[in-house]
Order: structure tokens, then sequence, then C-alpha cells
């Protein structure tokens, strides 16, 4: 006996394989949006967090910025101290100047050169004097600019011809040669600070002769 299925099963499969269909469309929709909502709760999180990081280094700046002011004012201060504490030891190594400056003129003025007058305006010395001849103030310009720890950079400022003795008639008198210079004379700490490896005059040394004239 033929046996006949009359019944619509193609409609049937076709509506299962629909409900399948749909029944995966929405666990697949349902999984994307709760994929796609962990990872915007996650980003969220970490923004918040990167957020309270950022709120937490711009209050630490604000800080730092705070003590760089402060220490910025600090330096100033120390600074000015400084200022104030070296200029108070200048002025106490300045009163001992003139004891070196006798001592250095005595042991650096050759032979043959006479000094006359010595006028000093802070650290720069103004000589005039007379010598023998013009070797002899060349002389006393390379003692002055080489040999001496205390005076440093001579300058010739005026030679000239002159004459000395001879009376009225200037009969008998002595041709010489009439200059003035100008040195500078150093502080101690200078002195300290550009050691030449020569011997000089030590802080409160007296001076062992005196100035020709």
């Amino acid at each position: 006996m033929i046996r006949i299925n009359l019944l619509p099963h193609r409609e049937e499969k076709r509506a299962l394989r629909k409900k399948a269909f749909y029944a995966l469309l929405g666990l697949g929709f349902g999984l994307g949006a709760t994929i796609v909502a962990m990872v915007g709760g996650y980003n969220a999180r970490a923004i918040s967090i990167q957020g309270l990081r950022n709120e937490e280094l711009k209050g630490a700046i604000v800080e730092l910025d705070k003590k760089i002011v402060e220490i910025k004012t600090l330096r100033e201060e120390i600074d000015a101290l400084k200022a104030r504490q070296q200029a108070v030891e200048d002025l106490q190594a300045d009163r001992n100047q003139p004891v070196y400056l006798m001592d250095e003129l005595v042991k650096q003025t050759p032979p043959g050169v006479f000094l006359k007058t010595v006028k000093q305006e802070g650290q720069k010395v103004m000589l005039t004097g007379s010598a023998q001849s013009q070797e002899r103030v060349s002389e006393l310009l390379r003692n002055l600019s080489g040999n001496s720890p205390w005076l440093e950079r001579p300058d010739l400022v005026e030679v000239k011809a002159g004459t000395i003795g001879g009376g009225k008639d200037k009969s008998g008198a002595r041709a010489i040669v009439e200059f003035q210079l100008s040195v500078l004379i150093k502080r101690p700490r200078d002195k300290d600070e550009n050691p030449d490896g020569k011997p000089g005059a030590k802080p409160g040394a007296k001076p062992n002769a005196a100035v020709k004239s």
C-alpha cells in the first residue's frame, strides 16, 4: 500500500528555519549588546580613573609650581645674602690693600726707577715717577705684569723726556724719562682664584721697605 503525506512539511521546515534564524539573530544581537555594554562600561571606568589621575597630577603640578616659586625666592634671598657677605668680606680685605700695594711696589720697582706719587681709586692704582731710561720703564711694566701676585694689567698712560738737576741754568742737568701708568690691584679672593705659583705677599704681611721717591 502506498502512503502519501499530504501535510505541508515544507512550509513547516521553512517556518522552523525562520524561527531558528530569528533566534540566532536575537542571540547575536543580545550577545553583541552585552559585549558593547561591557566594553563601554570598561572604557567609562578607565576614563573615570584617568580623569581622577589627571586631577591628582594637576594638583601635584600646582603644588610643585608653588614650591618652585618658593625655591626661586629662597635662591634670590641666598644670592642677596651672599652678595652682602661678599661685599663685607671685600671691605675687610680692602683694608689691607695699601699694605699689599706698598709691599709689591717695593718688590717690583727695578733700580733706576723712582716713584713720585701713588694714587688708588677702587682697584685701579695710578703711578707717576721718573726713570733713568725707557728700558727701566719697560722693566717695571714687565714686573707688574708677570711677577706680581697682587698687581696685574699695567697700562702705560704717558711717557716723556725730562731733566733733573743742573740748577737754574740747567748746566749739568741729567736726562730722565718721566712716566705715568695705571695698574690693577687684586682682592685676596681674586688672587686665590687665579694662583700663579709665584711667591707674593701674604695676607697680613707688612711692607719690608719704603717706596723709592
